[in-house]
């Protein structure tokens, strides 16, 4: 006899139960991207990059301008000497979300990053957040960062340029920039024009800069240790009260502070350590974008974990042989806050080095603007050709095989950005993005190991296989059948992963969200409560942080798939679970105002999902016609011969990648 179970009709809501309009508009939101064996290798795109490539991208766009600033700024005002500290804690909390990332580039070698992982792990609603989400991070990262540029090389001209527009175009509007940045819409417009004409030319480019920024950075960690003073991490804390005392025009020593810290190797103390790395976390942002070349990537499952780790590895390395440098080179509280490597060459009587730095940091600027502007397309590209947003931004261009619409179209409202706006009050949403994609990633890789049946690849039929695999099959459904949800069958449960175990997993990894939002909030918002040992908040911090270790080991004790692929998360669900918690931490500290934009921005992204998007939406669109095929081509059969069975045993388990549909709507 004929079945009819394929995983086709599993999938369909109006061919199973007969449900209301409910049930059916939550199973759009819930639905999953279905991606094929087949498809990971085809690709509309070219595929031209190499894993050198993809390693100049990530660092690029990662060790951007924020090396030659940031380690002045918070040595000088949270951490000191230790900022080498902060950076290694930083560096060790974004290597947790890029492992994250690094499995799904193994898994999932598609162009689509975070929005793709979502997709394909936790529904359609999910991945339309993270991937409008990412389009505004882009935007504003590429905007912020040609407008920097533009500052940055009018700094090296006597600020002239400000000048002149400051005189002759003026805006005087609220929420508006000084005067317009012409400098920077030209700027955006070329790197566009340079991504539409070929990736692997923009590839080129990015590799040219960002081998100039890193032979800087050299020149700078070798400067630091030839003419830094190892005193300057051991500066003693009564020299800092004389300093202050000096400052002040006290005219006692006797109960006077320091305002420059303690001295040492931590002046601020531990916690001055830990609020430096929290600042030091979005230094290690833009590894993420490495995840969009899946399709244009040779070799996609081994080049992206290779070259998400390996840049996020140099760029550690960076930072902290910079850091370490900046502060041996001057005490950490003479540092300059906006320009501390010109001053400390200036202090070591180096002075004329400090153009060298000026031309590492336009370079680092370019890969930076590089490493935004690339992703922002290639994330439109895979929502338009799923459905999510409009059809005509996925056409690619049959000569440069690129996404020129999706290219073009992100560069122009990134340009139009730059050109009006001041983008300082903006630029916290760009960490909204970041962040969320970052937790529902660790979260889908929690949830998408605890699945059972990961079928990547079609096994060769045998027979002996095939009665062996029936009779795993049935005795896995008389074992399910025979044990119902218990306390006992929770802590011991079976050896390999079910349904039901899976549906576990997937239920404490939203309540371990959950948990970790009212820990985060507490630890926010209520930290005075704690540090005064209120009685209630002691009780709740005890609370929230016994039941997340609770449901992290009851995530532990749960069977794992055991399928391998090029790159897994070591330490699961330990690692992931620690990412969500530092990511959503994160979040929490973003001021009020940046959630006020963030809705409004959300309110736009939701009016195009639900007028346009959830009713062309490919994963819902031509299942219906599908199945009909199927029953139509196969009401005739009555028998299948061994090949046939074999086929389709391997669409039933075939859950996470089965055919891919590439109609058109």
């Amino acid at each position: 006899m004929l079945r009819m179970d394929s995983p086709k009709q599993h999938n369909s809501p109006s061919k199973m139960i007969p449900c209301g309009p409910v049930l059916s508009f939550v199973r759009c939101l819930l639905r999953r991207k279905i991606v094929t064996v087949d498809s990971l290798e085809d690709s509309k795109l070219c595929r031209c990059l190499s894993t050198l490539d993809l390693i100049a991208l990530g660092v690029g766009s990662t060790l951007g301008a924020g090396v030659y600033v940031l380690a002045g700024e918070v040595a000088k005002a949270d951490s000191g000497p230790s900022i080498v500290i902060s950076f290694l804690i930083a560096a060790l909390a974004s290597v947790m979300a890029g492992l994250c990332y690094a499995e799904f580039g193994a898994r999932v070698p598609k162009t689509g990053s975070a929005y793709l992982y979502t997709y394909v792990t936790v529904g359609e609603l999910w991945a339309f957040i993270t991937g409008w989400n990412l389009i505004l991070s882009y935007v504003i990262g590429t905007s912020s960062v040609a407008r920097a540029w533009s500052g940055t090389f009018d700094e090296l001209l006597g600020k002239q340029i400000g000048q002149f527009f400051r005189t002759y175009f003026r805006m005087d509007f609220s929420g508006l920039a000084e005067y317009p940045d012409f400098f920077a819409v030209c700027l955006i417009l070329l790197l566009a024009g340079l991504l539409s004409f070929g990736v692997k030319e923009s590839a080129w480019v990015n590799k040219i800069f960002t081998a100039v920024n890193i032979l800087v950075l050299l020149f700078v960690m070798i400067s630091g240790f030839v003419k830094g003073d190892a005193d300057n991490w051991k500066i003693s804390e009564e020299s800092l009260i004389n300093l202050t005392t000096q400052a002040g025009n006290y005219s006692s020593y006797k109960n006077v502070t320091s305002i420059i810290g303690a001295g040492g190797f931590m002046p601020y103390g531990f916690t001055g350590t830990l609020a430096g790395a929290a600042t030091c976390f979005y230094a290690f942002v833009g590894f993420d974008c490495i995840a969009t070349t899946g399709e244009e990537v040779r070799n996609p499952q081994k080049a992206i974990p290779i070259g998400i780790v390996t840049s996020l590895l140099v760029c550690f390395m960076a930072y902290f042989g910079v850091s370490a440098a900046l502060t041996l080179m001057m005490p950490y509280y003479l540092l300059d806050e906006k320009s501390p490597l010109p001053v400390a060459f200036e202090y070591v009587g180096w002075g004329p080095a400090k153009y060298i730095v000026a031309v590492g940091s336009l370079c680092a600027l370019s890969t930076s603007l590089l490493g935004s502007i690339f992703p922002m397309p290639r994330v439109i590209y895979a929502m338009a050709e799923d459905g999510l947003l409009f059809k005509c931004l996925a056409q690619i261009n049959s000569k440069t095989k690129t996404p020129v619409i999706a290219t073009l179209s992100s560069g122009a409202v990134a340009a139009v950005m730059a050109f009006l706006f001041d983008l300082k009050a903006l630029v916290d949403m760009m960490s909204i993005g970041t962040l969320l994609a970052y937790s529902l990633v660790a979260a889908c890789v929690l949830i998408l190991r605890y699945q059972p049946n990961l079928t990547y690849e079609q096994p060769k039929y045998s027979p002996e296989k095939e009665a062996l695999t029936r009779s795993e099959r049935e005795s896995q459904i008389s074992m399910l059948q025979g044990h119902h949800f218990s306390l006992h069958t929770l802590m011991n449960p079976s050896s390999l992963p079910t349904e039901q175990s899976a549906t576990t997993v997937s239920f404490l990894v939203g309540l371990l969200a959950f948990l970790v939002c009212g820990l985060s909030v507490l630890t926010t918002y209520g930290i005075h409560f704690i540090a005064d040992m209120e009685p209630w908040s002691i009780g709740l911090l005890a609370l929230l942080v016994v039941l997340f270790i609770v449901i992290v080991l009851t995530m532990w004790r749960q069977p794992q798939n055991q399928q391998k692929v090029a790159f897994m998360v070591p330490f699961l669900p330990f690692l992931p679970s620690f990412s969500i918690l530092v990511n959503i931490y994160l979040m929490v500290q973003l001021s009020g105002e940046t959630w006020i934009r963030f809705s409004f921005w959300m309110a736009v992204g939701f009016f195009i999902y639900f007028a346009y998007g959830i009713r062309h939406s490919l994963e819902g669109h031509p299942r219906e016609e599908e199945d009909e095929d199927t029953c139509s081509e196969n009401s005739g059969i009555q028998e299948k011969n061994p090949v046939e069975e074999a086929d389709e045993h391997t669409n039933e388990n075939a859950q996470f990648i089965t055919h891919e549909r590439t109609s058109e709507c």
